[in-house]
């Protein structure tokens, strides 16, 4: 079989529905199966609730059940030129009720010092970026430097645990994600290393180390027979490790040269990623399950078109995403379908989710587009929630809504008479 007849019999295979959405992108790399989403909204118009956060911040928000999960942050680097003391900074975590958007609970956590100073690159996303993960008993947040918490679901914390000293310009981004019993947490950052913890007493089951600074959160890719890899978007290459004991099982050459931050997608054993670099963006799929260096075996297609912060949703055969331009790439091939400019050149942090033949995607500061995902990117509609603080975050979908969030506030979206 053919390189190309087999990611053909591969992408024939569509995700399960699931009315949750427990972590960053969901259960199916921003893809849901939900009907009936709105497609206008407005200031006055099909918003369900809407509350106003203690603090900024980039991450996304979750959902299981009647929850929702979001963090935040306060005390410190609220507006660039803060010279008030780091040691105010606290990093919230929220549990809200779905239907009504009234705060359950709120854990404020300190920071551990020294923690980047709000100048420079951080200013970009603040203090918050990193987006939680939950089983439906418990919820687990990375805060960088200061470390990894669980909680349960009445908000007491059950552990936490630190992963490195180190810092950056850029501070943390990455989100953890669960796998089985495993809590796995790109701390390439703070301990150049991939890290999985026991989710239920968070001792460290192991350690990858060598990864470098990076922001991409890792990635689970279930392969024929029941197998499992953790693939991670670093810095020049894709790593593969195995899920059980940390080993680096293959590498390949990447499509970002430098700042590894959008977090590929992955169906049946073929990952997509995304990235720019100095030597431009790029895009590339290949298949998993390799070893050593799979550059010239298992890479099945690679295209000069990426984007460097935002991550692809993949929707019937094609990769979609979205930063100033919208672009869609046929999965099979790699082969360029569709380009279009839809408000300039910008880098977004936002990645585009996609639900009912519609891409959904959020701006920084240019409003919301819904596009038709099989008519060559039509619009629409473009929608402002005339809210002027800064979107970072992509939605959550669950049960026809959209919870999606600002530095200033959290949205319910859903159809209202």
């Amino acid at each position: 079989m053919n390189r190309l007849a087999f990611v053909g019999l591969l992408l024939s295979t569509v995700p399960l529905a699931h009315a949750d959405w427990p972590g960053f992108r969901g259960v199916s790399g921003g893809l849901a199966s939900d009907k009936g989403l709105p497609v206008e909204w407005g200031a006055e118009k099909n918003v369900v609730w809407k509350i106003k956060l203690p603090g900024p911040g980039s991450s996304s928000p979750i959902v299981w059940k009647d929850r929702v999960y979001v963090t935040c942050y306060s005390g410190y680097g609220l507006k660039k030129g803060d010279k008030s003391d780091i040691a105010n900074l606290r990093r919230h975590l929220l549990a809200v009720e779905c239907k009504t958007g009234k705060i359950v609970w709120d854990r404020p956590a300190p920071p551990l010092l020294p923690e980047t100073e709000y100048t420079g690159n951080i200013t970009e996303h603040g203090y918050a970026s990193s987006t939680p993960v939950t089983d439906g008993e418990r919820i687990f947040v990375f805060h960088g430097r200061s470390g990894v918490f669980a909680f349960d679901k009445q908000g007491k914390q059950l552990w936490h645990k630190e992963v490195g000293s180190g810092l950056n310009s850029w501070g943390s981004a990455a989100s953890p994600i669960l796998a089985g019993n495993k809590l796995i947490v790109n701390a390439g950052v703070e301990g150049d290393s991939l890290i999985a913890f026991d989710k239920i007493s968070g001792d460290e089951v192991w350690r990858a180390k060598g990864i470098g600074h990076c922001w991409s959160t890792p990635v689970l890719v279930e392969l024929p027979g029941g197998k499992q890899e953790i693939v991670l978007s670093v810095q020049s290459a894709l790593y593969g490790f195995d899920l059980a004991t940390g080993e680096k099982l293959w590498e390949c050459e990447g499509p970002s040269t430098a700042t590894a931050s959008s977090t590929p997608v992955t169906r049946d054993g073929v990952v997509f990623a995304i990235g720019a670099g100095f030597e431009g963006r790029s895009s590339i799929a290949v298949k998993a399950g390799g070893r050593g260096d799979v550059t010239k075996t298992h890479v099945l297609w690679r295209q000069k078109i990426g984007a460097n912060h935002c991550s692809p949703v993949l929707v019937d055969g094609r990769l979609h995403w979205v930063s100033g331009r919208a672009i869609c790439l046929d999965a099979k091939t790699g082969a360029i379908i569709q380009e279009k400019d839809l408000y300039g050149a910008r880098q977004e942090y936002v990645s585009a989710v996609a639900a009912d033949g519609k891409i959904i995607a959020f701006t920084r500061r240019d409003g919301a587009f819904v596009l038709d995902a099989n008519r060559g990117f039509e619009k629409i509609a473009h929608n402002d929630l005339g809210d002027n603080s800064t979107f970072n975050s992509c939605p959550a979908i669950s049960d026809g809504n959209l919870f999606v969030r600002s530095n200033a506030f959290l949205y319910c979206l859903g159809q209202k008479p």
